[in-house]
């Protein structure tokens, strides 16, 4: 039975990833911080809160970091832990810095030391590639636009060059956005469909949203966490772009889950609100995923339209229910 280690397993991608190395026959051991809010929902929700091993650690603490690594030995690590919403980052960047750059580097040092054998999955992020026009691949040049894509920077390039100085097997996934009915509520398209539900439940009259133009690719979280993990089983590790190859602006999420949920023009419930806008934003992020189409044979499943009707529906049912 092989081991994997989850740093982040509370998190969306933690607990969608736990979920598929359990059906693997996988021994998860995820670690969580110790926060004074509930955040194991996901992985009760999902009903494998006792089958992961939870223990504590946090990236800002590198003593915790060692031992979880020195006494789990694991064969895979993925480190998914970050401070990850890009707006928070430019409200606070030394510590999204701390977290998401320094963190990695924690992790990186620890598998050095301790478990050198473990290959690594590290989270990399399109947010690295800032604001230009060109269809990203591994090859496209970073040039971040938040606080948050600065950190990835680091991580991405200290992981690299880890992986060249020590010999050591870590594979860096640079994942386009993905979304699920388990993404946070920050984040704008679980916002859209969980502000739209309190709407259709007539709890809220208005969403206050900010730049609506801003276009993604937009994937399906269940889809991607398979890809880390066929990442790991390469006979060599490098870098892939994950991501479905179409781009949706935040205006064709808001038409489709109104659309879907028979509520009329989505224009009558939003406002558009200043405090949402950030300092800088990328107009548009699209990618290529042809290397790890060919080389780890993935490829996105859920469609844009059906992953935003899983969300909605979602929502919808845990709203009528309360």
């Amino acid at each position: 039975m092989k081991k994997a280690l989850i740093l982040g397993v509370s998190g969306q991608d933690g607990s969608y990833l736990a979920d598929f190395l359990l059906k693997k026959d996988y021994e998860v051991v995820g670690s969580y911080r110790r926060t004074s809010h509930r955040q194991l929902e996901r992985l009760e929700d999902m009903n494998i809160f006792g089958k992961v091993k939870l223990v504590y650690a946090d990236l800002i603490d590198q003593s915790s970091i060692n031992q979880i690594i020195k006494n789990t030995q694991p064969d895979e690590i993925y480190n998914l832990a970050a401070q990850s919403f890009v707006g928070v980052s430019f409200v606070e960047p030394f510590l999204t810095t701390e977290v998401t750059g320094i963190g990695a580097l924690r992790v990186l040092e620890a598998i050095r030391e301790f478990s050198p054998n473990s290959k690594l999955y590290q989270a990399s992020s399109s947010e690295m590639f800032g604001n230009s026009n060109e269809i990203k691949t591994e090859n496209s040049r970073l040039q971040p636009a938040s606080p948050y894509g600065a950190a990835k920077v680091f991580a991405h390039k200290t992981a690299q060059m880890y992986r060249e100085s020590y010999d050591m097997f870590i594979s860096c996934g640079i994942l386009f956005n993905h979304e699920s009915p388990y993404r946070g509520l920050e984040f704008v398209t679980r916002k859209i469909t969980s502000e739209m539900a309190k709407i259709a439940t007539k709890k809220a009259d208005k969403i206050h949203l900010g730049n609506i133009n801003a276009k993604r690719d937009w994937g399906y979280s269940g889809d991607y966490v398979k890809s880390m993990w066929m990442m790991l089983q390469q006979e060599k590790p490098s870098d892939y772009v994950v991501c479905t190859g179409e781009s949706h602006s935040v205006k064709d999420f808001l038409e489709e889950s109104f659309n879907y949920a028979d509520l009329g023009d989505w224009q009558n419930y939003v406002e558009i609100d200043e405090k949402y806008f950030r300092p800088t934003d990328i107009d548009n992020l699209v990618g290529d995923a042809s290397k790890a189409r060919k080389e780890l044979g993935w490829k996105p499943e859920m469609e844009f339209k059906k992953l935003v009707h899983l969300m909605v529906d979602h929502d919808m049912n845990l709203e009528k229910n309360r």
